[in-house]
């Protein structure tokens, strides 16, 4: 946990430096936030999270080398302790509902004003949920249509069409440069958007659906 005279610590993920910056220097001159380090893709910061252990992560989603979302289901599956927060320029369904599936507490855009930013990550840090206007209104809709099927990531995708050749969780992890745990969470979100309960069901209902194929 932080202590009291580092305030709120925070990881700052994004592969461009000078939005890092930024946010370093802003979290700085508040005095009410520590940051302890910073992380250009997804897999340096599921790194850094394990060795600094900061209150929340602010994480971009597109970045090279190991995206966002990728690497909040690995820190899901790790169960560690650290907030997810993510803070990118894009809103879309394709975006936000990957994210907050994969376990982010919290969802921002990058246009958000200064003090909004550091309630939501005064929030975050609290466990508490945290959406942009924009986002929360898109997931209120989904929520009202939740009787329609949902549509799969491109991740998913991915790690569908990968089974459907018969190809194990291990092989999986090393071709799509992930851990076998990211491997069963993907999975599980698969299994749950499908509704069924094995691969051999998946691979029969993504067909069906021309999901696959």
């Amino acid at each position: 946990m932080s202590s009291e005279s580092q305030g709120i610590t925070v990881l700052i993920v994004d592969d461009h430096p000078v939005v890092r910056d930024g946010l370093r220097g802003m979290f700085a001159a508040s005095g009410e936030f520590t940051v302890l380090g910073e992380a250009g893709d997804g897999r340096e910061a599921v790194a850094l999270v394990a060795r600094l252990d900061p209150d929340v992560v602010l994480m971009d989603l597109r970045m090279p080398r190991g995206g966002g979302v990728d690497a909040i289901a690995e820190l899901s599956s790790r169960q560690v302790r650290s907030r997810v927060l993510v803070l990118t320029t894009y809103d879309t369904d394709a975006d936000t509902i990957p994210a907050i599936e994969a376990g982010a507490t919290g969802y921002l855009l990058k246009d958000a004003p200064r003090d909004e930013l550091f309630a939501a990550v005064r929030a975050a840090a609290e466990g508490r949920t945290v959406l942009s206007p924009v986002v929360a209104s898109r997931l209120m809709s989904r929520v009202r249509g939740a009787d329609t099927p949902r549509s799969l990531s491109s991740r998913e995708r991915e790690v569908l069409a990968l089974v459907a050749k018969g190809t194990s969780n291990r092989e999986i992890a090393r071709v799509l440069f992930i851990s076998e745990a990211t491997v069963k969470t993907h999975l599980t979100h698969i299994f749950g958007k499908l509704e069924v309960s094995d691969r051999a069901a998946a691979v029969a209902a993504a067909y069906e659906r021309g999901i696959l194929g």
